[in-house]
This record gives structure tokens, sequence and C-alpha cells, in this order.
């Protein structure tokens, strides 16, 4: 079932890594809509996975002379979305003017491919703004998850599970206490302030130190934290960019920035985020309710979980339904 949530439609979503996206159109889900993704030499574009001729997936086809042509009966799209050839069609005859295909927002930007079903809210993804320039990049994922696109999000701002789910890595079960902390608003960002957390292999490298986390929140799906240490001058960035697939299955993509380690293989941090997802997983695909509760009466909080209430409010605010009880 296509989403109806107004707030998500007119927001950007990651569908695909740039570097997946070849010579050959890909499907793709978003908010329950199938799309066909593709590029051409003037950049990506995203249609409805759907030929209007005889309902065959577009995502079958295939590049030809910068056009995507359906697998079923040749027809052939440019970038707009209009029809351009029907081989069966006799030359004398005019294209239909109803033969176009179903055309959605589509950019290319941070090593992503990310589309928009609505209005875009924005000429770029939210997360864009906030990425800096001249860090060691890696990306980790996509990872596939059967878990509502809120719960993912936020799991990964829940800081006093790291002592529990990722005990021995990101936390100490002997050090859980969580000091108080505040969650601002800054330019429309949620952050907050500096939360100290023992952690016995910070990264992935058997560094443990104390490390200090901030949190933020840029869009309802799209969060990152800084995270600093008290022996050295580590900055360590983690953004995580959630594609909602359907209310009940999301795709988590990752970008993982460092000023350290310049020449540690890519492999070493892949390897490690990757053992937290697995971690992380058992936990996103077990909770009930499956979608995010938003009436802050029907769960318990406490002080650490300040953030968490905050992304609720917002999620409130913003008319998030998507994903969200």
């Amino acid at each position: 079932m296509i989403s109806q949530d107004t707030t998500l439609m007119n927001e950007w979503h990651p569908v695909l890594l740039s570097s997946a996206l070849g010579d050959k159109p890909e499907a793709v889900m978003l908010l329950g809509e199938k799309l066909a993704v593709f590029r051409t030499s003037k950049g990506v574009h995203a249609f409805k996975d759907l030929c209007i001729h005889r309902g065959v997936p577009l995502s079958l086809g295939k590049m030809k002379d910068d056009e995507l042509v359906c697998a079923y009966h040749g027809w052939s799209y440019n970038g707009c979305g209009a029809c351009t050839r029907i081989p069966s069609l006799p030359k004398h005859q005019a294209i239909p003017s109803k033969a176009k295909a179903q055309v959605y927002s589509c950019v290319e930007a941070n090593g992503l491919i990310w589309v928009c079903l609505g209005t875009p809210s924005r000429p770029l993804p939210p997360v864009c703004g906030f990425i800096p320039e001249g860090f060691k990049e890696v990306f980790m994922g996509p990872y596939i998850l059967q878990a509502a696109g809120p719960r993912v999000v936020e799991n990964f701002l829940d800081v006093s599970h790291l002592m529990f789910v990722h005990e021995g890595l990101l936390g100490d079960a002997d050090y859980a206490e969580i000091d108080d902390y505040r969650v601002m608003e800054e330019e429309g960002v949620l952050r907050t302030e500096e939360i100290v957390v023992f952690q016995p292999d910070a990264d992935g490298t058997g560094r443990g130190v104390n490390s200090r986390y901030v949190y933020e929140v840029y869009g309802p799906l799209c969060v990152g934290l800084t995270k600093t240490d008290d022996r050295s001058d580590h900055i360590f960035r983690l953004f995580l960019m959630v594609l909602p697939v359907t209310e009940s299955q999301s795709v988590a993509y990752m970008l993982k920035q460092r000023n350290y380690a310049y020449d540690e293989l890519d492999e070493v941090f892949i390897r490690f985020q990757d053992t937290l997802i697995e971690q992380d997983r058992v936990m996103v695909e077990n909770q009930k309710p499956e979608l995010l509760p938003l009436d802050l009466q029907a769960e318990l909080h406490l002080k650490a979980d300040r953030l968490s209430i905050a992304y609720r409010k917002r999620l409130r605010e913003w008319g998030v339904t998507f994903g969200t009880a």
C-alpha cells in the first residue's frame, strides 16, 4: 500500500548507493511505491516502475541511446518520462500523448541516490548540509531490517542500550549510568549536549576510552552523531539515512567519517558496523508495538531517554504517520 504520509512524501529518501547504480535500471521500493531508478548522461532519474502499455516493470528494461527501453514491447522513455519510440507504431503515426512514465524527483548527493515522491521540501536531502569535508569516509550497508523506519532511527539515538546490546564494544554493563543531558534545537536540528560513555572498543580498533557523544536529528529518518574521546584528538562521525520501504521494512544506509587511521582498511570499520547492526537487528525486529508510539504515555521514559522523547515529539510536530502509532 502506497503511503499517504504527506511529510515523508515530501522528504528526500536514500534508495541506492551511487556505486550500486550501473548501466541498467534498478528496482527499489519507497513508501510502498515501486520505482525504477536509472542513470543517463544528464543525471539520475526515478520513474514509477510500470510501463503504461501493459504494466510490465520498467526496471526489467535496459538503457539504449540514453533512454530507458521497456523489456516487453520496446517502448523507449527519455529522462523526462516522455515516450519517444513505439516500435510497433507505423512511422507516420504520432505517439499518443498519454504514452509517458510517471516521474519522481531524483538527485545524487553524498554518495547516494535520493528520491522524493511528492514536492521536495528542500533542494537537497537534509543530511547533506551537515556532512563535513576533509574526513576519511566509508559507506556501510545497505542493511535490510524488518522494522519501521522510526524504530530504526530511535535505536540509533538510544545511548543507554550501548552497554547491553553492544557490551564489550560500545559499552560496559558495569558503567551503565547516563548523566542527565539537554536536547536543544539549533537551526531546525535537534542536538544533544555531550553524553559521556565508557567504551571498551569504541570504533573497532580496540581502543578503550571515555567517549563523548553528540547526537543530531536532521529529518524524520536522517540522523547523525559525533564522537570524541578523552585520550586523543580523534573525531568520529556517523550518519544514518533510512529508506522506508514499507511500514514493516526499512533499509539503513550509513556513512562513517574519521580524522584518524587513514591507512586502516575500510573493511575493518565495515565489519565492525556489520556486527553492531546484527546486534541491533535482534532488538528492532522484535520490539512491540512494531510501529513507534508517539503517545508519550504509552511507554515509560527516563532522563536518559530525553533524545528519544524529543524525537517522538518532533515526529508528531512534523505529522509523520508512516511507521508510527
